[in-house]
């Protein structure tokens, strides 16, 4: 290429709400979601058994749960989530504030599929929830970048976390 950049791979997907019967692919969502430092070794799979990591995903379908879910329109292959719940996980700053989580498989990442779903998110939420939290870790850039364009702000540190917090504008 003449300027040396990559070329972003346009991929057509359509966005829906997540239901009860893709409880499955949330929980290959969470394992996508769990940070690994760049030439880290991948954590396990049995880290999905894990009380405090299950509950994002465990039993969905609640009245207070809501997810959007992306899927790739060539394959119908679905390839990313972003879903909240009212759980008291790594990022709770109250009871009555849901906790968000976001993951994309990796080779759909960097193509405009979070910023969708974070978006289709906050809008089909916006006349449930003001507040919105999230636990990203420190080291994870790239995720504190995309959930400040949103206008999620830093609220707390929590070891090697950062807790972010959004409250929708009056």
């Amino acid at each position: 290429m003449a300027n040396g950049g990559a070329v972003k791979e346009k991929i057509n997907y359509i966005i829906r709400e997540i239901r009860k019967e893709d409880q499955d692919f949330l929980f290959d969502m969470l394992y996508q979601a769990i940070y690994v430092e760049p030439g880290a070794e991948p954590i396990g799979l049995e880290v999905l058994d894990l009380p405090e990591i299950r509950k994002y995903v465990s039993g969905w379908g609640k009245e207070t749960d809501y997810g959007s879910l992306a899927i790739d329109k060539a394959t119908e292959k679905k390839i990313g989530a972003a879903w909240l719940r009212l759980i008291k996980g790594f990022g709770n700053i109250s009871d009555d504030i849901p906790e968000i989580a976001i993951a994309i498989y990796p080779e759909y990442r960097g193509k405009g599929i979070g910023s969708a779903l974070i978006k289709h998110l906050l809008e089909a939420t916006s006349d449930i929830y003001r507040t919105i939290s999230l636990s990203v870790q420190v080291g994870n850039k790239a995720a504190v970048k995309l959930y400040k364009k949103f206008g999620f702000v830093e609220y707390d540190k929590r070891g090697t976390e950062t807790i972010m917090r959004y409250d929708r504008k009056k």
